[in-house]
């Protein structure tokens, strides 16, 4: 795959993975990779689907400003194999990704949206993995901002 070809070598292997149940098909992701970050040129010079997989995948990067960076552009498409790299980001505790997951999703609140279509799906599949992230939303939340 050309995409993977972009990919600088690993200064250490990607954390445990988590999987995920996303249209009926189980999808396994890295819950860090520790990549730097390829050439933005040669990210270019991919196809668009391949650009999103790639920045999904960035989106789970052990920095998490480069994490912020492909999340902001992933967060917006409309796309059901998205979804899993957003909820797993809304676990952080960097308030700056929430925000970010905030200002992407404004359709999450609006009956009969794409956004609450895809997102509800994802969830309704997923209880468990839904459980676990809410419940790091509210223990980050606690830890880090409760004060605020």
């Amino acid at each position: 795959m050309k995409m993977l070809a972009v990919v600088p070598e690993h200064r250490l292997s990607s954390a445990d993975p988590f999987q995920v149940e996303v249209w009926g098909e189980t999808a396994t992701i890295p819950a860090r990779i520790y990549q730097d970050e390829p050439n933005a040129d040669v990210v270019r010079s991919l196809a668009g689907t391949q650009q999103v997989i790639l920045r999904c995948l960035y989106s789970w990067h052990c920095d998490g400003r480069v994490r912020q960076r492909p999340l902001e552009q992933i967060v917006r498409l409309d796309e059901a194999w998205v979804v899993p790299f957003v909820v797993q980001l809304a676990g952080e505790y960097v308030v700056e990704i929430l925000e970010a997951i905030y200002r992407g999703l404004p359709g999450l609140g609006v009956p009969d949206s794409v956004q609450r279509g895809l997102y509800g799906e994802f969830i309704a599949r997923n209880p468990a993995f839904f459980a676990r992230t809410e419940r790091r939303v509210v223990s980050n939340w606690s830890c880090y901002y409760r004060w605020e």
